[in-house]
């Protein structure tokens, strides 16, 4: 096992993988910003490297600075943790170059799944079913206009090396097509510096359903169920929970063999999620995230597996130590993205924290890095806490949810817990009839 570990990441998330690998034993070195010197993962964490001012690309995106505090320091491995570099195949083989154990897949499979037309192009080969699109990236606007009358209106442009909603756009006539695909072309190349996109049919009531696995490097997958994120705001996803409410028992098990199989077929490392939009009871792959997800929280409260602790033993090299008849699911959890906007104008709030207060009791999880009189910086994402409930049942589940909304106290800035309290009490949201169009399109508009 790892002697220190690197966290190549800050907020939530690096305090999360720092509280794993202080229950391992595990020493930890954070990295950060000048923005960040009172973070919280700063101040628990066994050292701390500054690397860079708070703009991302020259902090937490700074590879050769991350690289050189981990020699500094001695850390024999680095977690990427989410976002950032966490999907970066170049980083990744640069760490391994240094002699650095890199937890997470191998920059081959970072590479393959992140070049969303690659990764379809294997899933396909692989037996996994598709959305209907464009079998490569599209030449010119003549070619997309050619594509969208092949597929049928309406159809999606998407940026091939994309994620969160950039470079992607809906079209729903034809004399749309060259402009949505100019304009995604452009959103692609400023967002990802890769200015090629690709098209898929656009579904109209889709759940996005996504698939978690674990894999060891030695043949050994499973499966830990599936996770519901079908609420989103602009390609965001605001709420997941795990399971979901749109599937049934013969569904949950065929994708998740068919996820299993096809990452066995890989010979993937590491954790990983296979996304898909699911409509009419079938099942469509859009994409594979390479890397531990926000949400990744639910799952462990329904299979009691704590997955940042499978990543740093898998990556270690040990063997996947349960199986998959091994794996059971308890109960019903639902997880709520707390962030510092204003609940319903969405305009970021940072500022100094005031009055904090995190709910408890049974079954309740809080994973922020917020204390009073932290100051929530403008640089980054405005995700400030995740609100984690389990319980027996999804009723159970919600009642407990109402009522930890309602003991969340974030003072100082607006937050989006008033949101979240709105949305659990809704009665389509109650009765799980909800899309991945459901919250922009008829719950916000209602606001």
């Amino acid at each position: 096992m790892f002697d220190k570990v690197l966290i190549a990441n800050r907020g939530e998330i690096a305090l999360r993988i720092h509280r794993a690998c202080r229950e391992m034993g595990i020493r930890t070195v954070a990295v950060h910003s000048t923005a960040d010197a009172d973070a919280m993962h700063v101040r628990l964490a066994d050292e701390s490297v500054c690397i860079g001012p708070p703009a991302a690309a020259d902090s937490y995106l700074n590879m050769p600075a991350i690289v050189s505090a981990a020699a500094i320091t001695g850390a024999d491995a680095i977690h990427p943790g989410v976002g950032f570099l966490s999907e970066n195949a170049q980083f990744a083989e640069i760490v391994e170059a240094h002699g650095i154990a890199f937890i997470g897949p191998t920059p081959e499979h970072i590479a393959r799944m992140g070049d969303k037309i690659i990764a379809k192009e294997t899933m396909q080969k692989l037996g996994v079913p598709c959305v209907p699109g464009s079998d490569g990236p599209l030449r010119d606007g003549a070619h997309a206009a050619a594509m969208a009358r092949e597929i049928g209106l309406p159809v999606l442009i998407k940026a091939t090396a994309g994620g969160g909603g950039r470079g992607m756009q809906v079209v729903r006539a034809m004399d749309e097509v060259e402009t949505a695909f100019a304009l995604a072309r452009r959103e692609a190349k400023a967002a990802f510096g890769d200015d090629r996109v690709y098209m898929e049919k656009y579904l109209s009531r889709p759940r996005h359903i996504e698939i978690q696995i674990l894999a060891d490097g030695h043949g050994n997958v499973v499966h830990l169920g599936e996770r519901d994120c079908s609420l989103q705001r602009r390609h965001q996803k605001v709420l997941e929970e795990a399971p979901s409410p749109g599937l049934n028992a013969q569904a949950r098990a065929d994708i998740g063999q068919r996820a299993v199989a096809a990452v066995r077929d890989m010979g993937y490392r590491g954790v990983g999620t296979l996304e898909f939009l699911y409509e009419d009871d079938r099942f469509y792959f859009i994409e594979m995230n390479t890397r531990l997800q926000v949400e990744h929280p639910i799952t462990e409260a329904i299979t009691g597996i704590d997955l940042v602790r499978q990543q740093l033993q898998v990556a270690a090299g040990a063997v996947l130590p349960l199986s998959q008849d091994e794996i059971s699911f308890h109960g019903h959890a639902i997880e709520c993205r707390i962030n510092a906007e204003h609940p319903r104008s969405f305009m970021p709030t940072p500022g100094k924290i005031g009055d904090y207060h995190a709910p408890g009791g049974l079954g309740v999880r809080v994973d922020s890095a917020l204390y009073s009189g932290y100051r929530v910086p403008p640089h980054y994402d405005s995700m400030v806490a995740k609100l984690i409930v389990h319980g027996a049942n999804r009723n159970e589940c919600l009642l407990r949810l109402r009522r930890a909304l309602g003991e969340f106290v974030i003072g100082g800035i607006e937050t989006t817990i008033a949101l979240h309290s709105g949305l659990i009490a809704d009665d389509c949201f109650i009765n799980g009839d909800y899309d991945i169009h459901w919250l922009e399109k008829h719950y916000l508009p209602s606001l």
